[in-house]
């Protein structure tokens, strides 16, 4: 499969492929949420359930249009289409979790149960963005902006390991992985983090995280401009040419995020990792572009249920 690029180029692979993967849509009162499932219903590559709702999606006009494709399950308040909508990925009746009008917190209430939840043992949940931002080449991935404020050293592996899998499924072979820092240097006395950065590399190197490439501590300009890390004399397999970005923090992460989208035109998709199906989680501020752009990468990366 040939690497995917741009969203664009994303949407088109997926439209050709002819299959649809199977959406839970908790609660999709907003119309932001409506617009982005009406589209990508639209383009061919997703069945809608939507839990929840039912009398106010079947007064839209898309309910008509794409009726065949969608599925209404009824739930009373957002809390019990959570719950619902979990059951469906659990018993293998959905690919894809999407909320809706839906506090963050309750989704994940429902998400992470121990019991009914749909995040195995041994997993962590982490926050996956993927952007595609115009002065780049080729789609950008990051994590985390949103879910884990200080990841210990076994949380960022596992976080390697989710981003490798999810550049594989967008048909990027061998991924460079960058660990981000301010600089190239460890520093153990004031950034203790970077001292795992190596045990990371030499995991990757050895092949315990699956094909790829990983390298640490590199700064955003380095793992991303060939010509800066010439410049600074740095040898990096990473090559100036990043897939994916492992930020030292969820502050560092969201400014990142933050920063892309105010001032470099950059689209994003960002959805959770670590569960058995992906879960596509907008924030308040985000776009209907925004949230079709996480069905599409969720679409993509999710197994068939």
């Amino acid at each position: 499969m040939k690497s995917i690029k741009t969203f664009g180029e994303l949407t088109k692979h997926l439209a050709e492929t002819g299959m649809r993967k199977k959406v839970a849509v908790v609660w999709a009162a907003d119309e932001s949420t409506q617009h982005a499932v009406e589209q990508a219903l639209a383009d061919g590559f997703i069945e809608a359930t939507f839990v929840g709702c039912a009398q106010e999606i079947q007064s839209q006009d898309f309910y008509k249009t794409h009726k065949e494709h969608i599925t209404l399950v009824e739930a009373t308040t957002p809390d019990e289409a959570a719950t619902a909508a979990v059951a469906l990925v659990r018993e293998a009746q959905a690919d894809v979790l999407m909320k809706g009008l839906i506090n963050t917190d309750n989704l994940l209430h429902a998400v992470l149960n121990k019991q009914t939840g749909i995040l195995p043992k041994g997993n962590i949940l982490t926050h996956v963005t993927v952007a595609d931002i115009p002065a780049y080449d080729k789609l950008l991935l990051f994590t985390d902006a949103a879910v884990i404020p200080y990841p210990t050293h076994e949380q960022r592996i596992k976080q390697v390991e989710y981003a490798v899998n999810v550049c594989h499924s967008m048909g990027v072979d061998c991924p460079r992985i960058s660990l981000i820092h301010c600089s190239e240097k460890v520093n153990e006395k004031y950034f203790p983090f970077t001292v795992g950065y190596k045990e990371i590399a030499q995991m990757a190197n050895e092949g315990k995280l699956g094909q790829c490439i990983v390298d640490g501590p590199l700064d955003v300009k380095t793992s991303c401009c060939a010509e800066s890390m010439s410049t600074k004399g740095i040898c990096s397999p990473i090559e100036g040419k990043a897939d994916a970005l492992i930020f030292p923090d969820i502050e560092a992460g969201n400014a990142f995020y933050k920063t892309i989208t105010l001032f470099a035109g950059a689209q994003t998709a960002g959805l959770l990792q670590g569960t058995i199906a992906p879960v596509v989680v907008s924030s308040r501020s985000d776009s209907t572009q925004s949230k079709y752009n996480s069905l599409a990468v969720a679409a993509m990366i999710a197994p068939k249920a």
